[in-house]
């Protein structure tokens, strides 16, 4: 995966989240590998298209989806995967792909990104090994995002 594909999602994801929540987010070992739906997760994606066509997945334990909003939210409670978590994880990963296609743009690299997509069906085929970045945030978890090959 070319580092200069990775580093802009990596980058807007610590700023986005550190802005968001004010927590800066300690990212893990970056690697490749095979990802599988599992059910206790919210699955994000999201297309980029342009000159470099890939999807983003955003995956989530659910606990961490909560969590996330929570902070989102200035500390409202957040029980349910209901409309109103589903949107704020939609918006997390809109503005994360969105900072990130600024900075492609910044490369020269010209993309435009599709509207968030819930992924919650287990017949949904990822297929094939993507590039992992694996996020860490302090009281709130561990959560990926995937980025095709």
């Amino acid at each position: 995966m070319q580092a200069n594909f990775v580093n802009p999602f990596l980058t807007s994801s610590l700023h986005v989240i550190e802005t968001l929540i004010q927590i800066k987010p300690v990212v893990g070992q970056l690697s490749m590998r095979t990802i599988h739906y599992a059910d206790d997760y919210v699955w994000l994606k999201i297309g980029i298209l342009g000159q470099m066509n890939k999807d983003i997945l955003f995956g989530f334990p659910e606990t961490v989806a909560f969590r996330m909003v929570s902070g989102m939210m200035g500390g409202y409670p957040v029980t349910q995967f209901d409309e109103l978590c589903q949107s704020a994880v939609g918006e997390l990963g809109n503005m994360i792909s969105g900072n990130a296609s600024t900075l492609l743009y910044q490369q020269g690299i010209e993309v435009d990104i599709t509207p968030p997509n819930l992924v919650n069906d287990s017949a949904y085929e990822w297929g094939g090994q993507v590039f992992s970045i694996p996020l860490t945030i302090e009281t709130i978890g561990e959560f990926n995002i995937y980025i095709s090959a």
